[in-house]
């Protein structure tokens, strides 16, 4: 009775995720196409739901909620659900609707789709190799087998994601990086792209009355054919009419030059707002913000390295060994075990509202970057893919943040995985990634009022 009930409370909140994510598909992703495979929205769905649950999950493990054999039941479901997502379904979809796209493949697109799952098998298979993931004691089909491989792919996005966040936060909040911007500086903009846009349209209509001359005197219709025909075209000119190839390339690059003035002026608007908002009490608070995670960006950088050259990994879950550190130094009576359980229920709580809340926003922006009509469904596939990766992930390394009495079921579930290796890379990845980040940032930075200052 009881394994019923707590099966209906799993069951519950599954669908109410279901939902959710249903819900971001509709309003957020696929608000402005007309065109939706239901095939996509319930598979986008269901990995959402199935990531939700596995954090879910770790909550009740804290808070002791359903019982030990029933939460171990839901942890091995919900791992088989999710791996036979992201291994078999979601690879297979993508390469069916990237060949319904093309033409030729198009009568025999069930075939040329297994052929695309197969290469992806064996590329997902091969990524083993050079990673020390490998366990002899499982089979090709294991949950430890394919964990380890989707483990390496979402780590290092989890680790890209990580150090460009980390460097590029304090860089959006801090009004330390914001260019000075002037009113008149955006009107001198605005009137040379007003220029630009007139140069255009006069060349335009030269280029018109060019072309209606010609119709009127019958060059159009009666344009010499053959080599000769083409070779006294090039080579003579009819009187009073324009050099129409060379008013052509002028207008072209004006046009680019358009382009580039439309883009200036637009980035100058928005630092101009940027400006504007932070004098604002919330703009005043999140530049503030941005110093702190500075100060947050130098230290994980700093301990990404210590753990890299001295091939460390922390035992302790980091609010334990800080109480034990901060009771030590002060030397006063503290129940270190019960306050721990507490605040690290708070941390993995806002880890794991601020990891679904961040990777929805990223997803979305990147969606409406790059997404069309035709390619649509693909990119939800393969946002659905990193979602999915990305969440599997998320467990390995929270795992680290929990007490050790909470770790015990979901490292029997995850099996004999190399923990240390996944938080050894994932430090070398975010360094790479963060260092990357500030020199990138940096350059454009310096180039902004360089550029400003050319056009």
């Amino acid at each position: 009775m009881s394994f019923l009930i707590d099966s209906s409370i799993m069951v519950t909140s599954q669908v109410l995720f279901f939902g959710f994510g249903w819900l971001f598909f509709m309003r957020k992703l696929f608000k402005d196409y007309e065109v939706r495979q239901y095939v996509v929205q319930v598979i986008f769905s269901v990995t959402f739901a199935f990531s939700c649950t596995m954090f879910e999950l770790i909550i009740f493990e804290i808070l002791g909620v359903l019982n030990s054999s029933s939460r171990y039941f839901h942890w091995k479901l919900n791992l088989c659900v999710i791996l036979l997502i992201l291994v078999f379904m979601v690879p297979f979809y993508i390469g069916y609707f990237v060949v319904s796209n093309i033409r030729l493949l198009h009568r025999q697109k069930l075939l040329f789709a297994c052929v695309l799952w197969l290469a992806f098998m064996y590329f997902f298979w091969k990524l083993g190799d050079p990673f020390p993931i490998l366990s002899p004691k499982h089979g090709i089909l294991s949950i430890e087998q394919l964990i380890s491989r989707v483990g390496v792919i979402g780590v290092t996005l989890m680790a890209l994601l990580s150090g460009f966040g980390a460097v590029n936060c304090p860089y959006t909040y801090m009004s330390y990086f914001l260019r000075n911007v002037t009113d008149a500086d955006i009107l001198a903009l605005e009137r040379r792209l007003l220029q630009t846009m007139d140069m255009i349209v006069s060349k335009k209509k030269r280029i018109a009355v060019a072309h209606r001359t010609m119709f009127q005197r019958g060059e159009v219709h009666n344009k010499p054919t053959g080599f000769w025909g083409m070779i006294k075209s090039v080579t003579t000119s009819v009187s009073g009419s324009e050099n129409l190839s060379l008013i052509q390339q002028e207008v072209d690059a004006l046009e680019e030059l358009s382009q580039q003035l439309f883009l200036e002026t637009a980035d100058l608007h928005a630092t101009k707002e940027r400006i504007e908002y932070s004098k604002t009490f919330q703009g005043k608070y999140f530049n503030f913000l941005g110093y702190f995670f500075s100060i947050y960006c130098v230290w994980k950088i700093f301990m990404a390295t210590i753990n890299i050259v001295f091939d460390r990994v922390g035992k302790t879950d980091p609010v334990t060994r800080g109480i034990e550190i901060t009771v030590n130094y002060l030397g006063i009576q503290f129940d270190v075990k019960f306050w721990s359980q507490h605040i690290s229920f708070i941390l993995v709580g806002i880890i794991i509202v601020t990891s679904i809340r961040g990777l929805l926003i990223t997803l979305t922006k990147f969606f409406y970057a790059i997404s069309s009509s035709k390619s649509s469904n693909v990119i939800v596939l393969l946002l659905a893919q990193i979602m999915g990766m990305y969440f599997v992930s998320s467990v390995l390394l929270i795992r680290m943040s929990m007490p050790l009495e909470y770790r015990t079921i979901i490292t029997e579930v995850l099996g004999e995985l190399q923990f240390n290796f996944y938080h050894r890379w994932f430090d070398v990845i975010f360094l790479v990634s963060a260092l990357s980040s500030i020199l990138f940032l940096y350059l454009a930075h310096k180039q902004a009022p360089e550029k400003h200052m050319a056009l």
